[in-house]
C-alpha cells in the first residue's frame, strides 16, 4: 500500500534533523555520509531531491568550546559559521564520489516573506534541479536574528516543499514516527502508520522537545506535515538512523508515519500568504464580515472592520480575527495602518472622500486572502 501512495513522487524534499547526524559530541561524519549515499541512490533511480539539513550548529560548537546547546543567538551564529562549511564539505565529497553535485542555499524568513525574493529563491532552486544539482538548504544561522528566524528546519522544510512544488516531504528524525503516547514513558505506546488528517488530538500527541541539539520536537514535525498537506503533499516521518531508510521507503517498506495530503489544495500564492509572509498586524472584524469571508467567500470591505492592532504598510500580511481576537484568516492588505484607521467602519463609497484617493474597494481582496483553519478552507 505504501508503495502505491508514493508511486507519483518525482521530486522529494528530505529534511535531516540534528539528532540524526549529530550527538552531544558533535557531527557524526559516517552517519552523514551514509544518508548522503542513500540520497544518491534516489538520484540513481531518477528522483529529484532537495535536502533541508540541520546540524551546522552541532558541527561547529565544539570548536568554540560550547557544551550542549548554544544559549545565545551570537553563540549559535558563530557555531553555525564554522559548522556549515564542514557540513557542506561532507555532503560534497560523498556526492562527488557518485558523480553528483550539490549547492548550498541559505535562507531566512525575510527571504520568503518578500514575494520577489521568494520567487527568486524558487527560480534558483528550479534551475539547480534542471542541471541535476541537489540543493542543500538550511536556515542562514550566521545572520539570522529572532525576528526573522524560521525557528526550526521542520517549518523550513514545509516551506521549501511548496517553494519547489515537491511531491513528498520526508522528515528524518531520531524516532520511528508519531506514537499515540510518549514511547520513552509508555513502553506500550503504539506507532501510528497513517494519519488522515491533523486534528487537535493528533497535535496533542506531539509533546515537546527533549533534545539538546535541535530546536524542534514532534510538535514542529506535525505542524510541518499539516502545512505540506495544505499544498496537497504527503509527509513521512521516519527514523533517519535506520540504515538505507530512503531506499527502503521507495522500495515499499511500511515504515514511519505517513500524513496524507489534504483533499483541498492551497495555491502556491495562498500558501505563501498563510505561512511564508509574516503578519504585521491584526484586524478585528464584526460578525457580518467574519461570516461573509468564511461562509460566502467574500473580500473584506472597510465597513466590517471594528478594530486594528499592530503596524503595517500597504502590501503587508495581516491577521483577520473575529470580535474576540481569534484568527481565522490571513491576507495581504491594500491600505496602510494610517489609511485603514481612517476608513474602518465606513462604506466603500466614502474611501476616496476620506483619503483623497482610492486603491480599491476591498481592504483585503479575496484573491489575496486565505483561511488559516483547514476545516474552514475545505468548506469553501
Amino acid at each position: 500500500m505504501r508503495k502505491s501512495l508514493l508511486s507519483h513522487v518525482k521530486r522529494v524534499v528530505v529534511k535531516i534533523g540534528s539528532g540524526v547526524i549529530s550527538t552531544v559530541e558533535g557531527l557524526e561524519e559516517p552517519q552523514l555520509a551514509a544518508i548522503a549515499e542513500d540520497v544518491c541512490n534516489l538520484l540513481d533511480a531518477g528522483l529529484e531531491v532537495i535536502l533541508v539539513s540541520s546540524g551546522a550548529v552541532a558541527a561547529g560548537k565544539n570548536q568554540l568550546g560550547i557544551v550542549g546547546r548554544p544559549q545565545t543567538i551570537p553563540q549559535k551564529q558563530a557555531a553555525a559559521a564554522i559548522g556549515q562549511t564542514r557540513i557542506i564539505r561532507e555532503y560534497k565529497e560523498t556526492f562527488l564520489a557518485r558523480n553528483y553535485n550539490v549547492a548550498q542555499v541559505l535562507l531566512t524568513r525575510d527571504d520568503l516573506s518578500n514575494r520577489r525574493r521568494y520567487l527568486n529563491a524558487r527560480n534558483t532552486m528550479m534551475t539547480l534541479l534542471e542541471y541535476g544539482v541537489t540543493p542543500i538548504v538550511n536556515e542562514n544561522d550566521t545572520v539570522v536574528v529572532e525576528e526573522i528566524r524560521f525557528g526550526d528546519n521542520d517549518n523550513l522544510s514545509a516551506l521549501v516543499t511548496t517553494l519547489v512544488d515537491a511531491d513528498l516531504l520526508i522528515i528524518l528524525s531520531d524516532v520511528d514516527g508519531l506514537y499515540d503516547r510518549n514511547p520513552a514513558e509508555h513502553p506500550d505506546a503504539r506507532l501510528i502508520p497513517v494519519i488522515e488528517r491533523v486534528t487537535p488530538e493528533i497535535e496533542a500527541m506531539g509533546g515537546g522537545s527533549n533534545g539538546t541539539l535541535g530546536t524542534g520536537g514532534m510538535t514542529t514535525k506535525i505542524k510541518a506535515a499539516k502545512r505540506a498537506a495544505l499544498s496537497g503533499v504527503g509527509t513521512l516521518i521516519v527514523n533517519g538512523r535506520s540504515p538505507n531508510i530512503l531506499s527502503r521507503i521507495f522500495a515499499g517498506a511500511d515504515v514511519g508515519s505517513y500524513f496524507l495530503p489534504g483533499q483541498s489544495k492551497l495555491t502556491a500564492k495562498k500558501h505563501w500568504i498563510a505561512f511564508s509572509k509574516k503578519p504585521r498586524g491584526k484586524l478585528l472584524l464584526d460578525e457580518g464580515a467574519h461570516q461573509a469571508i468564511v461562509k460566502r467567500g467574500k473580500s473584506l470591505l472597510p465597513s466590517g472592520i471594528i478594530g486594528v492592532e499592530g503596524g503595517f504598510e500597504r502590501g503587508d500580511a495581516v491577521r483577520l480575527c473575529d470580535r474576540e481576537g481569534q484568527e481565522f484568516a490571513r491576507g495581504v492588505i491594500s491600505y496602510s495602518l494610517a489609511e485603514t484607521l481612517q476608513i474602518m467602519g465606513k462604506q466603500c463609497s466614502e474611501i476616496e472622500t476620506l483619503l483623497g484617493y482610492k486603491y480599491r474597494d476591498e481592504v483585503v481582496c479575496r484573491d489575496d486572502l486565505v483561511l488559516t483553519d483547514e476545516r474552514e478552507e475545505e468548506s469553501e
